[in-house]
């Protein structure tokens, strides 16, 4: 089998499919979920290095690598927001940001243009900086990773009547919650940070969009 980009990325999300459907179940699958969840935040990094090694990027693996992004993010916040270990309102921004950052990379797609790469659609060198660079995606995938990680951990040793570590205080425990909501609100600030330039930049897609309507209009009127 030849492994492109593209399969790459499907295998992620169906382990990060697989690490969720595996918490909660006792706490040594709980752990066995927190490897898989590095598994897939590796995968991450391999579809990547991949598409740059045999030449195999495109403007549609880009997408598709943003829609694996998307679906394992919005998959693992809503699992612990559920069981009640993260804010609800955490999925909720992921997923906000998300549609609208994507809406405006979809509407520069019409336009020719890409989310990163040579065609981009950021004009700026800080706009790149903050979401195509190498150093800005790889901190946002350990953040992730890191997340995820902690709460897996948080499931399997401390929570439950079987977790591994019992009996502890309240006040280790209000530590433990502490530093989760720390790490999480982190994460979801930086993801905030590296929406900024395409919410910034990609405003005028919309705005190009209404101009050739109106100019396609006027040209039926005309008619």
């Amino acid at each position: 089998m030849r492994w492109t980009p593209n399969r790459v990325t499907a295998l992620r999300v169906a382990v990060g499919f697989a690490a969720v459907g595996l918490f909660g179940r006792g706490p040594w699958l709980n752990l066995a979920a927190v490897g898989l969840t590095v598994t897939t935040i590796a995968l991450d990094a391999l579809d990547g290095h991949i598409a740059r090694r045999k030449n195999l990027a495109s403007p549609m693996g880009a997408q598709l690598d943003i829609l694996g992004d998307r679906m394992i993010e919005n998959l693992y916040f809503t699992y612990f927001a559920v069981v009640g270990m993260a804010s609800l309102w955490l999925p909720v921004f992921f997923f906000a940001r998300g549609a609208a950052t994507d809406f405006l990379r979809g509407l520069a797609m019409r336009s020719g243009y890409s989310g990163w790469g040579e065609n981009t659609m950021l004009q700026t060198w800080w706009g790149r900086a903050l979401v195509a660079s190498r150093w800005s995606r790889g901190l946002y995938a350990a953040m992730k990773c890191m997340c995820f990680c902690y709460f897996g951990l948080e499931l399997a040793l401390t929570r439950g009547p079987v977790a591994l570590i019992g009996g502890m205080t309240g006040d280790s425990q209000s530590v433990v919650r502490v530093g989760a909501q720390v790490l999480t609100w982190m994460t979801a600030g930086f993801c905030l940070i590296r929406g900024v330039p395409v919410l910034a930049e990609g405003w005028r897609f919309v705005s190009g969009v209404g101009q050739a309507r109106n100019a396609k209009r006027v040209a039926q009127g005309a008619l």
